[in-house]
Parts: structure tokens; sequence; C-alpha cells
């Protein structure tokens, strides 16, 4: 089993390699693990080897123990031969109401900056208003083809490749911000899927990696985000941005949503922002 790809569907006979596999994700020992989830060591021992089955309650014990997501908890639980626990409904599904509502009141809350709903491959489900008004400021978004991806977006070059500030060091940024932001610090093969086709862009660096370029460590010294800044008439406007999340999710679309709400990194980019979207026509609105 490629160690990389911890949602690979499995038979029940590896759960041990899938067990081994998470706690070489983590880095931590059997001993340490059977501390953490109350477990002996002997039994981690045995069920790594196929020699035990976990009871169900014992499995998501350890699964908590080391942070497993819960899609890939599901995937733990079939490969012992449990049915699944964790309900993978769509996100807007009638019982993901209540956190879709919260989503939608805290979009239009955020007005007039922009604001989106994300899953967890940077697939946006929705928006507040500013969000479509600010980027038609700079290319239609009408004219787009394709899913609705924040990444594709600012990769491409009949994006808003064209209109970023510094790009390279952007691009570099969003690379990392995709492997620190993963569910549960999981890169699963969608997730490389993505980071290909971004690659795949043109004059993108294909080596790019997680960690700190010494751009971003030098603008992060001298200030406490690293804004990301999009030409327009040439001046640069300078946002950063925060991002919620479910704080305890019970459901595995619950869990992969993420809020990312637009803010200016100044003063000027406020004004600024103001003056573009009260000047935007009406049809951009």
């Amino acid at each position: 089993m490629n160690p990389a790809n911890p949602v690979k569907k499995t038979p029940p006979n590896d759960l041990g390699i899938l067990m081994r596999h998470w706690r070489d994700v983590r880095g931590i020992s059997q001993l340490d693990l059977s501390f953490n989830a109350g477990v002996s060591q002997r039994h981690i021992s045995f069920i790594e080897s196929g020699r035990s089955v976990p009871s169900r309650q014992m499995l998501m014990d350890t699964a908590q123990a080391l942070d497993i997501p819960l899609r890939e908890r599901n995937t733990l639980l079939l490969a012992a031969g449990y049915a699944p626990m964790y309900a993978d409904a769509a996100w807007n599904a009638r019982e993901m109401q209540s956190v879709t509502n919260a989503l939608g009141r805290m979009l239009r809350q955020h007005e007039p900056f922009p604001a989106l709903v994300m899953d967890r491959y940077w697939n946006v489900l929705m928006t507040n208003e500013a969000a479509p008004r600010f980027f038609d400021c700079f290319i239609d978004m009408a004219a787009r083809t394709g899913p609705r991806n924040m990444l594709h977006l600012v990769f491409d070059p009949d994006g808003m490749r064209p209109f970023v500030s510094d790009w390279q060091t952007v691009a570099d940024s969003l690379i990392q911000r995709v492997y620190r932001e993963s569910v549960g610090r999981v890169i699963d093969d969608r997730t490389r899927e993505l980071l290909d086709a971004l690659r795949a862009y043109p004059d993108v660096e294909t080596n790019m990696q997680p960690g700190p370029s010494d751009l971003a460590a030098g603008a992060a010294a001298a200030m406490p985000v690293i804004p990301i800044g999009f030409v327009r008439n040439g001046y640069v406007m300078k946002y950063f941005s925060m991002v919620a999340t479910v704080g305890t999710p019970q459901t595995i679309a619950a869990q992969e949503l993420r809020l990312e709400c637009m803010f200016p990194a100044d003063d000027e980019t406020e004004a600024r922002h103001l003056e573009m979207l009260d000047a935007a026509p009406q049809s951009q609105r």
C-alpha cells in the first residue's frame, strides 16, 4: 500500500497496515500510542501483525489518539470488518442545514468584503455577494468554465494570476497552505491530483514543497500575516484571510467545510476596495 494514500479501498486484512501507516504519519511509537489511547502496547502489536482484531470502540479510541480524519476513520472501520460510523452525505444535505445556515449568516455578515465556503479540495460551495463582485472587477467570472476552485482561479493565467502581485511567492505560500490546512494534515489522492494540476500550469515551479520560502519568511518578519496583493489600475490592494472550521464535526461534510474571509490588510486597501465595488456596473453585483 502506498503510505501516502490512507483512503485507498482496503480488504479487511489490511487493518494492521493502515494502523502502522497512521502511526508513521503521526510519528509516534506503539508505546506512545498505547499510552494516548489507553490500550496495551501488546494489543496494538497484535493488531498491526494481524493476530488480533480490535473492538469497534477500541478502534475508534485509537483513531482519536492518532487524530485520524473522519473519512479515513470509516476506512479503518471497513478494514476491521465494521460498518462505517460517520455519515458521508453532501455538504448541503438536510442534516447539514444548521451548519449551512450558520455559514450563510457568517457570509452575509462579512459584507462588503469577499467570503466563501470551500470543501477540502478548495472547491467553492457558497459565497457572499461581495466575492463574485470582487473577482468580476478583474475578470469575467461568468466566462470561466469548469469547477469553481479557488486554487485554479489563482494559478490559471486566464484567471486571477495576471493580477496577483509577486505571484510566485503567493503560489508558493498557497502550496504550503494546501499541506498545512489539509484535513487532519492528510494529503490524499485527490489532493495530490489537485497539486499536480496546479504545477502543470505554465511557469509554475514543479519542485514547490511545504516549508517557508525566503521571501515569505521575510514578509512574515515584517508583519503579522503574509498578504496577497491584487493589482488594479496601477495600485496593489493587499488582503489577508481568516479561516474558520466547524468546531465539533460529527459528519465528514461538517469536518471538511471551511469558511475563508478576506480582509483588507491596510486602510488604503479598504478605501480602494469600497470605491471599486461602488463603481462596479450593476451587472457585476
